[in-house]
């Protein structure tokens, strides 16, 4: 890269959100030739990504939103630290980052900016008075937010762009697709399935809108028709969030027994491994990791015909697709897969050879830096 060397800023709501999602998209720009800057909420993940050379930066978001004057002081903080590190490039990930990053940058003139849409939310969903109203909201910030001189907006999923597009809040031409964040093809291998019981295993963040509540009921539909099969739920529940499980409904859960507890596991490639199926219930995604790692693991994926979740498998030949809040159909696919083990080999089968062809991260990561290029006006 000729001259001085250009600064790109990450800015992400956690720390630990950088190293899972980002860190080696991150690494590749420094190698680049990219001047790298993190800026996210403390936390213990912090001195990790200090160790690998990138200079960080504190900058608090609260975890509900609920007060404006909060909300306010953390975009005013981010205008601060835009000028003071004059970024060539900010890389604004999560709806957050996105929104409060975007209006930042504009008022303080930041040339370029790569807007990470990993999902809209929840809250594209809602029918109530009060949603529409909050969706209203939220589609005038994100309009705001992309009013930039240059810009690129990345979407994972077709239905979070559309969403955007048909309100108008961003041009096409704005627009980009990159299918999830990648996976390490070695750090998830493929290995055969284990021997014995089949064994169903959930890894999220113990929300209602991930599908808990209606995994349970499915693990408890099928104890009731006498399926052989291991329900495991691998995630902790996340008390600033509202839509968390409580530790009251973990411990009935546990006592009950029709689901395994395992807590939060950061073993995720071997729990795939000693797995045969993968579920993910969720209401709606971006394009979530875990049926990514899952792909990568060579395991078939029972998920919901939802923007997001649909998008991260082949329905049909990586995976089987259910109605969103039916737990009945989950426990009927699930059961599909205990008692047809060759479809499910099958499936997992194609499930790595989707992950070669559409998740490696190393093509993740040289789809993210072409982009960089492109809204730096740089060639190559």
């Amino acid at each position: 890269m000729a001259g001085s060397k250009k600064k790109i800023l990450f800015v992400v709501n956690a720390p630990e959100f950088f190293l899972s999602h980002r860190l080696q998209l991150a690494v590749a720009a420094k190698k680049a030739g990219y001047e790298v800057h993190i800026a996210s909420a403390h936390g213990a993940a912090v001195s990790q990504i200090e160790a690998e050379g990138f200079h960080h930066h504190v900058v608090s978001f609260a975890r509900s939103g609920q007060n404006p004057i909060v909300e306010l002081r953390t975009l005013v903080s981010l205008e601060k630290l835009f000028r003071q590190i004059k970024p060539d490039l900010a890389h604004l990930i999560t709806i957050k980052p996105v929104l409060y990053g975007g209006l930042a940058a504009r008022l303080s003139k930041v040339p370029g900016v790569v807007s990470a849409v990993s999902g809209l939310g929840t809250v594209f969903l809602a029918e109530s008075p009060l949603g529409k109203a909050r969706r209203w909201l939220i589609g005038k910030l994100y309009t705001a937010a992309f009013q930039q001189k240059s810009l690129a907006v990345i979407f994972q999923n077709p239905d979070d762009r559309d969403t955007l597009l048909s309100i108008g809040a961003l041009s096409e031409q704005n627009a980009r697709m990159i299918r999830g964040s990648g996976v390490s093809l070695h750090e998830y291998p493929y290995l055969p399935e284990p021997e014995g019981k089949i064994v169903v295993v959930m890894a999220a963040r113990l929300l209602r809108d991930k599908g808990v509540f209606e995994f349970v009921e499915a693990a408890r539909e099928l104890r009731h028709r006498g399926v052989a099969v291991d329900m495991k739920l691998i995630g902790s529940s996340d008390p600033g969030n509202v839509s968390s499980v409580t530790q009251a409904e973990l411990d009935a859960w546990e006592e009950e027994g029709a689901v395994e507890l395992l807590g939060f596991r950061s073993d995720i490639a071997e729990q795939y491994a000693s797995a045969n199926i993968v579920c993910l219930p969720s209401y709606r995604e971006g394009l979530p990791k875990g049926l990514v790692e899952a792909a990568a693991c060579g395991r078939a994926v029972v998920t919901t015909d939802v923007p997001g979740c649909r998008d991260a498998i082949t329905p049909g030949e990586t995976g089987l697709l259910v109605p969103v809040k039916d737990s009945i159909a989950l426990a009927d696919a699930i059961q599909t897969l205990v008692e047809q083990p060759e479809l499910r080999k099958k499936m997992g089968a194609a499930g790595r050879v989707l992950a070669e062809e559409e998740f490696a991260i190393e093509k993740i990561v040289d789809q993210h830096l072409q982009i960089y290029r492109g809204v730096l006006g740089e060639r190559g």
